[in-house]
Parts: C-alpha cells; sequence; structure tokens
C-alpha cells in the first residue's frame, strides 16, 4: 500500500487568493512558511525557513479565505501533488504542491504582534457597567 500524507504547522505569508472554476467549484491558494531551527556542529544555533503551496477546495477554500489572514498560524494536513503545464514560450513547468483535506485555524492573532487590552478610564467619572445578577 502506498502512502501520501503531509502535516505542516506554519504561518499563512500573504492573504489568500480565492477564485472560482468555470465549474463553479471554489477554490483558494496560499503559502505557508514553516521553520527549522537545530544547533550545527559550532554549537551555533541554525534556522531555516521552507515555503509550501497549498491549494483548498469546495468548503475549505471557502473557510480559509474568510478567516486566514497573512501572519495567522494554520495547521494543513493533506497529500502532496505534482502537476505540469506548458508555458506561453512552451517551456514545460512543475509545480509541487499541498492539496488540504483538513485545516485547523490557529488562534485568533497568531503571528500577529501583541495588543494591550484597552484601559478603562474610570478616573474621568465614568462607571463600569452594571452587570444584573
Amino acid at each position: 500500500m502506498n502512502y501520501n500524507k503531509i502535516v505542516i504547522v506554519g504561518n499563512v505569508t500573504a492573504d489568500p487568493e480565492s477564485r472560482t472554476t468555470p465549474s463553479g467549484q471554489q477554490v483558494c491558494s496560499l503559502r505557508v512558511a514553516t521553520n527549522r531551527v537545530w544547533t550545527d556542529q559550532q554549537g551555533q544555533k541554525q534556522q531555516k525557513a521552507e515555503f509550501h503551496n497549498v491549494v483548498l477546495w469546495r468548503r475549505l477554500a471557502e473557510i480559509a479565505s474568510q478567516y486566514l489572514k497573512k501572519g495567522g498560524l494554520v495547521l494543513i494536513e493533506g497529500r502532496l501533488q505534482t502537476r505540469s503545464w506548458d508555458d506561453q514560450q512552451g517551456n514545460k513547468r512543475w509545480r509541487t504542491e499541498i492539496v488540504a483535506e483538513s485545516m485547523q485555524l490557529g488562534p485568533k492573532g497568531a503571528g500577529q504582534p501583541a495588543q494591550s487590552p484597552p484601559k478603562a478610564d474610570n478616573e474621568a467619572g465614568k462607571r463600569e457597567e452594571e452587570i444584573p445578577v
């Protein structure tokens, strides 16, 4: 039995691009960056980023285009697929991408700079809203 499964957790590098095929199916493309950190033989910390092309179809495409933004954290499970085509000059082109089968969104604001919560202005004589019990 053959097995083609990939799982990545990373940050979206740009807002997803959504479109509809001529047959009416929704498709969404995005790029996800993952990083690897290791210590080399000299004891120096090294880091390398990998960039993955991800394609989502139907309902997953709708969810991704609605909720994913640049910098957001996402977990993608899917399969690797390589497709080929001839460009305008007649050259053979190849692209390997992840076709998503499931997706989990990271916590809201993951990958975004932390923001401090708004401060209550009690000194200006404003009363906090009373909540009935």
